[in-house]
């Protein structure tokens, strides 16, 4: 008994070990880099960042690892691997972390470097590393690192739809910024606070800086659940920009001003800045919601909804059949021999039903004509 209970016990511990394995954010080594000691791990927010601890928790934020790699040369690798609930949080943490002046770089899903920094995510997972000397194998390290990160599975994986209807021209590099709570706009130089957006419905924002003649505009563009709730938002918004306008003194949105919205199904486009009328028409004109219905349902993978299972299944029923047709004709043939054996000339092949032509060219005569000519009579008798 006491053998079984420690059996019991070994398994459940290497199992355990193999879960956490599994789980891990950082691999052993990669690329040469090898890991000094064990990765620390924390699943607390305010240990990850103490500055920025709400954003994280807005964007789903569930753990992280840190580890120093080094390499035979002596050189030195600090990362930082952040998980989130999905591919969307990752990608709002690495708008958040990114700078302007950060060169893109193509690593992971996306990436970016400043100096010795570099960042970038795959799937859900974020990975800040600092090298103490950057070289030209940089990148292709981290590559190599994005590779072996796991990978979410699902809908997990998918970035969200609303960052599609963000306009590309006159779009000014790395200052897109997609924003899931209240902490995360409050740090955006957002042109509405969050008492208006209200993220309490699955609100989500996304902003982005535009080349306007008189500077730099602001686009942001919120995504309700439902367009009854846009139109209520945005309803709200007007009531209070008109408001303002009115205690300042400054003449109500129609006619003037560097507030301008745009309403598209689920959709509310606001831009704001030093841009005129027909700037900011021609910047909100390009967010235009098109809806795309589609029907959800399981998609299973088992053998009765197998494409390569029923081509299996037609051609075995299509051997199935052949064999019934050779069984088939045989036996009716093989019915035929036996009643002829039994039964000669009485059920089948009578001499009364056979009748044919044939005919019997051992009796044709050579015939002369009167003009000379010689040609070959031959008699056609039935039998």
């Amino acid at each position: 008994m006491r053998l079984f209970r420690l059996l019991i016990l070994i398994f459940v511990l290497a199992a355990g070990a193999a879960f956490a394995a599994d789980t891990a954010v950082l691999p052993q080594s990669f690329s040469g880099w090898q890991r000094k000691g064990p990765a620390k791990s924390t699943t607390d927010a305010a240990v990850a960042d103490p500055a920025n601890a709400p954003v994280l928790k807005e964007y789903g934020f569930t753990e992280m690892d840190s580890a120093t790699y080094v390499r035979d040369d002596g050189r030195k690798l600090a990362i930082k691997a952040a998980r989130f609930d999905d591919a969307s949080g990752t990608f709002g943490a690495y708008t958040f972390y990114y700078r302007p002046e950060m060169n893109r770089e193509q690593i992971g899903d996306q990436g970016a470097s400043f100096n010795e920094r570099i960042l970038f995510y795959r799937g859900n997972i974020l990975v800040d590393a600092v090298f103490d000397r950057v070289t030209a194998m940089s990148a292709a390290d981290l590559r190599e690192l994005a590779g072996l990160l796991p990978r979410p599975v699902g809908n997990a994986g998918s970035l969200p739809p609303v960052l599609a209807y963000m306009p590309r021209r006159d779009y000014i590099a790395n200052t897109e910024k997609y924003i899931e709570g209240p902490s995360a706009l409050a740090q955006a130089s957002a042109p509405l606070d969050a008492h208006l957006v209200d993220f309490s419905k699955g609100t989500e924002v996304v902003l982005g800086k535009y080349k306007v003649t008189g500077g730099e505009a602001t686009l942001m563009v919120i995504s309700y659940p439902t367009p009854q709730i846009a139109a209520d938002r945005m309803k709200l918004i007007d009531a209070n920009q008109l408001n303002t306008q009115q205690q300042t003194g400054v003449a109500p949105i129609v006619d003037a001003g560097p507030f301008y919205d745009k309403r598209s199904g689920p959709l509310l486009a606001i831009a704001a800045g030093p841009l005129s009328q027909s700037e900011a028409r021609s910047l909100l004109s390009a967010v235009s919601y098109d809806a795309d219905v589609t029907w959800n349902q399981n998609t299973f993978f088992d053998k009765k909804n197998n494409i390569g299972n029923l081509i299996v299944n037609v051609i075995l029923l299509c051997g199935i059949l052949v064999g019934l047709m050779l069984v088939a004709g045989m036996a009716f043939g093989g019915l035929r021999i036996a009643i002829r054996r039994l039964f000669p000339g009485k059920l089948i092949d009578r001499p009364e039903q056979v009748e044919f032509i044939s005919l019997h060219l051992d009796e044709a005569v050579e015939v002369v004509d009167e003009a000379g000519h010689e040609h070959i009579s031959s008699s056609i008798k039935a039998s």
